[in-house]
């Protein structure tokens, strides 16, 4: 993922980070909407910087929220077919491509923006995934859950 402010943003940035989060999902979500049996599940990643709205971000957020758009129309889309469709808006979380390119004193700041002051884990995020994927979270349909400890 490549940030810039949007005034310094290039068409090749716009164009590559619209082409994989919007695009890729697009394309994921057609095809699922094709192939999938009945009672299956659909789950997209959005991100939680949608909330918190972080300076050069704007291009990867906005391709977020079109993700968001899309997982709550796609929902009513497959109306009858028992198949949910969510996302998962995760905040910080301590991954490998998390840490490149941030300075301990960012990695501080966004530990200390959510309220249960750590970075979550994969795991956490994974738990999610699992919870909307299972029996459990059936009746979970078109949402955004927002997996970040409270930070927005």
């Amino acid at each position: 993922m490549i940030l810039s402010p949007v005034a310094q943003c290039s068409d090749d940035i716009f164009e590559k980070t619209v082409a994989v989060n919007f695009q890729g999902t697009f394309n994921t979500l057609r095809e699922a909407s094709k192939r999938l049996n009945n009672g299956g599940r659909i789950i997209n990643f959005s991100t939680s910087v949608l909330g918190i709205k972080l300076p050069t971000y704007a291009i990867y957020a906005a391709t977020k929220a079109a993700v968001e758009a899309m997982t709550a129309i796609i929902a009513k889309e497959l109306r009858g077919r028992s198949i949910t469709v969510n996302a998962i808006a995760p905040g910080p979380t301590a991954t490998e491509l998390f840490f490149i390119g941030k300075t301990n004193e960012q990695i501080d700041q966004l530990t200390q923006m959510s309220p249960l002051e750590r970075l979550a884990e994969p795991e956490d995020i994974a738990n999610t995934a699992a919870f909307l994927a299972g029996a459990e979270g059936g009746w979970i349909n078109g949402q955004t859950i927002r997996a970040n400890g409270g930070m927005v």
